[in-house]
């Protein structure tokens, strides 16, 4: 007996065996799409910061900067569509998650060296010490969450 679960339907792209494969799928697809339509002579690779690679958060940016108009579509380079703007809000978890990454070390490496929350508060532009350890803790939180699953 057949159903329209999705778990009987491994090799069917438009029904994903699970929501967390989907995004996994739709990670790379992204990526590839922005990269080939966007990122795929020297030219356009020039606008981004690792010309050699497009990284996540940089095709985020890309696809943000040329709908804005803050960067201009190379001679023959397909116009901003909808899908590559699903392509790019595709990405943005996953550079959050790169962003909560690199900002818990940060923090976690300024205490090391011994700064005290007072100053890591003004670093971040919070307004107490407090603010700065709970932000530290749910960063924290979130990143070894996300590393466990």
């Amino acid at each position: 007996m057949s159903s329209a679960s999705g778990s009987e339907h491994p090799t069917d792209p438009f029904t994903p065996p699970s929501p967390d494969e989907a995004r996994a799928q739709r990670v790379y697809a992204s990526l590839f799409r922005i990269a080939e339509r966007h990122a795929a002579t020297d030219e356009q690779r020039r606008r981004q910061v690792h010309p050699s690679m497009l990284a996540p958060h940089e095709a985020v940016r890309l696809v943000s900067f040329l709908l804005s108009g803050a960067a201009q579509l190379a001679d023959g380079e397909p116009e901003v569509d909808r899908a590559d703007i699903t392509a790019a809000l595709s990405l943005v978890p996953l550079v959050r998650g790169e962003m909560d990454e690199l900002e818990a070390g940060l923090l976690q490496m300024a205490r090391g060296r011994g700064m005290t929350w007072h100053e890591v508060a003004f670093g971040l532009g919070l307004g107490t010490p407090q603010a700065a350890r709970q932000r530290y803790e749910r960063l924290a939180g979130r990143v070894d969450t996300d590393a466990a699953g």
